[in-house]
């Protein structure tokens, strides 16, 4: 059997550019180099992109933008290349493609942009497709569409710059619709970048203001107390979800450097949950998968009040990482890393 050829795109013009580089490492350590040859793509943060040919094992720590592992190369929306152009010293040098798995986080990653130039390229990718992927990452969207679909999720309010300019009136709409404490998040942006727990007016001030110093528009959402449980889900029509997972944060909540830079929390696979709930919930992040248009893989992430569950966000390309929830979930319900990988590349095929 012949076989198929992967470019495997990391890093990215994000502020999540550290993680995408970890999730890299476990992608490419799940491919089947019996099945697929790998080729591997390097976004540097300015937006450069770079053939990388060095060690796997670079990439993890940033250390794979070497002069002596990279070659400046471009993927031609074109569809008669139908892969990528290498620029070298002598000319273009072409390496074709069948399939693209952009293991990118955030912006210009995860929010239709990459999607978009696959598409162009006639090239079959991994993950959701250019409509979805802009609807998921940003949050105002996703709000919006799940209270068209009757997914419940929690109370929000969308904030624009030039909001504060009348900010004691904004302060008094919010405080009366949302109450105190509020989360402030970047519209776009993931991993808990940017996102602040708003105790009182002048904390909602500092959170706005940082969160528009990622995106150019802020969501403010109602605070819920509750366990914060994650699904994953696998497929194109007819998703599956998986197990649940809780994370139990030791901080104020789930942020960055918990989620990826410490050991502040607990994970509980499966979620300490009613079996009734967790049902539910797992109809719900399928639901949900369908509502915004999903494609391959989501996460879905959900809080648990009592018997309430409320929808909190729904990542389309959810960290690879070793401490990830997405794979952790997978793998605890019988997959390999050999099977998701390599299942998540033969749904590009079928998508």
């Amino acid at each position: 059997m012949e076989k198929r050829s992967v470019a495997v795109f990391f890093g990215g013009a994000s502020s999540e550019y550290e993680v995408s580089l970890r999730s890299a490492s476990f992608v490419l350590s799940g491919i089947d180099r019996e099945k697929y040859d790998v080729t591997m793509v390097g976004i540097t943060k300015e937006g450069r992109w770079l053939l990388y040919t060095g060690p796997e094992s670079a990439i993890a720590g940033d250390g794979w933008n070497q002069p002596e592992y990279v070659t400046p190369a471009v993927l031609p929306p074109d569809p008669s290349f139908h892969g990528l152009l290498v620029l070298e010293e002598n000319g273009f040098r072409s390496i074709p493609l069948d399939v693209a798995f952009p293991v990118l986080h955030g912006k210009n990653g995860e929010d239709g942009t990459i999607q978009g130039v696959f598409q162009m390229a006639q090239l079959p990718f991994v993950g959701c497709g250019v409509l979805s992927s802009a609807i998921c990452m940003d949050k105002g969207i996703t709000h919006t569409v799940l209270d068209q679909a009757g997914i419940p999720n929690a109370a929000w309010a969308d904030v624009y710059p030039q909001d504060l300019d009348s900010f004691d009136q904004l302060e008094a709409e919010l405080a009366d619709g949302l109450g105190y404490p509020m989360f402030v998040k970047p519209a776009n942006a993931g991993s808990s970048v940017g996102v602040s727990k708003a105790m009182d007016k002048k904390e909602l001030l500092n959170g706005l203001k940082l969160a528009f110093r990622h995106d150019s528009k802020a969501i403010v959402e109602q605070f819920i107390k509750g366990r914060e449980v994650e699904c994953a889900v696998f497929g194109n029509q007819n998703a599956k979800a998986s197990l649940l997972g809780e994370i139990a944060p030791k901080k104020a909540f789930y942020d960055y450097e918990a989620k990826y830079e410490d050991d502040s929390t607990d994970l509980y696979i499966p979620a300490r949950i009613p079996a009734e709930t967790a049902g539910l919930m797992q109809e719900l992040a399928v639901a949900a998968f369908e509502a915004l248009g999903c494609a391959g893989l989501a996460r879905v992430d959900f809080f648990v009040q009592g018997d309430e569950i409320i929808l909190n966000e729904v990542n389309t390309l959810p960290g690879f990482t070793g401490i990830s929830m997405y794979p952790k979930l997978m793998m605890e319900g019988g997959m390999s890393a050999y099977d998701l990988v390599g299942g998540l590349i033969e749904l590009a095929f079928q998508k």
